[in-house]
């Protein structure tokens, strides 16, 4: 690699840690307005509010991460345009497309960053997050572990493993426990829906009563269960389809298509997931005419004012096609994909046009 690409790229990912700092800096301020606003509720203060915002930084980090690659790429290589340092590299040889390549190579390892921790650090912290907050204002018992959720209802001590929506689970497990303490009931369902006023629905269960001398044990297809545990309680441990893991959103879909319900936003979700990383790249070519063309001159302001344009456009177009393919029925993957592809072709006829 050579040094001129070696040094664009090196300077593209610094303009885009500073801008990434300084929108997270920013988003942070508006979370802590919010976080404060619930200070004093239950046990919640400002040593959770601070664990909770720390918590959330891996998710902050993904979201902002194409934004940053705009504003900070439109930063650095405007600097270097204003500096004349773009013009010397094209006077020693060095082509557009040549500036081009280097500015992806940076989006690339922007690209691998973001997809490492929206998948593998974000989705979890976001997950504990969530519980600590409402654990901390509601003051109920709730864990979140590697075996999923655990819940405690007087003597029952439930463990949810796998939950869709807030009135949706799967893989249920009540533990029953006497006077004495000891272990008197044992129920596993399959899956389970709440009903209305503590009732749940109980589907594929398994019950087992021990005593000391022996244990009764009986299938059902069907049972009722009723219980002080409701759907804003197993909510704390769920996200936005948007904040799942892909691995996360393929379970999801495949359990709502095994119960023949509808699917399309969490099938929109992955496909978006799956999509969002790549936008990185797609910002940095958008700041690439702008500053090649016609960006020598232009003063610090209007540069990063053109980029908060860009970014804000976008994310509404893309959240507005999204809600629109929902409703109208269409395709997920082309809703996915139309309103990145659109500024790509934009980008990529604006280089096309440079000279």
């Amino acid at each position: 690699m050579k040094a001129l690409d070696r040094y664009i790229i090196r300077e593209v990912l610094k303009g885009t840690l500073i801008a990434l700092i300084a929108l997270y800096a920013l988003f942070n301020l508006f979370t802590l307005n919010d976080e404060l606003r619930s200070r004093g509720v239950g046990d919640y203060d400002l040593k959770h509010i601070f664990m909770y915002m720390g918590l959330m930084i891996p998710h902050y980090l993904y979201e902002l991460m194409p934004s940053a690659a705009l504003l900070g790429s439109l930063f650095v290589l405007g600097g270097m345009a204003n500096h004349r340092e773009l013009m010397a590299m094209r006077v020693s040889g060095v082509s557009v497309f040549g500036i081009i390549r280097s500015v992806m190579v940076a989006g690339m390892i922007l690209v691998a960053f973001s997809f490492g921790i929206g998948e593998f650090v974000g989705p979890d912290a976001e997950k504990k997050a969530k519980v600590l907050r409402s654990v901390a204002k509601t003051q109920r018992p709730v864990t979140r572990t590697a075996n999923g959720l655990w819940l405690r209802d007087g003597n029952q001590f439930i463990n949810v493993k796998d939950i869709y929506t807030a009135g949706d689970v799967a893989n249920i497990s009540i533990y029953e426990l006497g006077d004495d303490r000891r272990l008197k009931k044992v129920v596993h369902a399959q899956s389970g829906r709440f009903l209305d006023k503590g009732e749940w629905q109980l589907k594929g269960v398994q019950t087992s009563h021990i005593s000391a001398t022996k244990v009764d044990a009986q299938n059902i297809a069907e049972e009722a269960w009723y219980s002080v545990i409701d759907p804003n309680v197993v909510d704390v441990v769920l996200m936005d389809p948007e904040n799942l893991s892909l691995y996360d959103l393929t379970k999801y879909i495949d359990f709502l298509q095994d119960n023949k319900q509808d699917a399309a936003k969490y099938e929109l979700a992955f496909w978006a997931r799956l999509i969002n990383p790549f936008i990185t790249l797609v910002m940095l070519l958008v700041s690439t005419p702008f500053v090649v063309g016609v960006g020598r001159g232009i003063a610090l302001g209007p540069r990063m004012m053109l980029g908060v344009l860009i970014g804000m456009s976008f994310n509404i177009v893309d959240n507005a096609v999204g809600q629109m393919g929902i409703v109208y029925g269409l395709n997920p993957l082309f809703v996915a994909v139309l309103p990145s592809s659109l500024v790509l072709l934009g980008a990529l006829y604006a280089i096309s046009r440079l000279r």
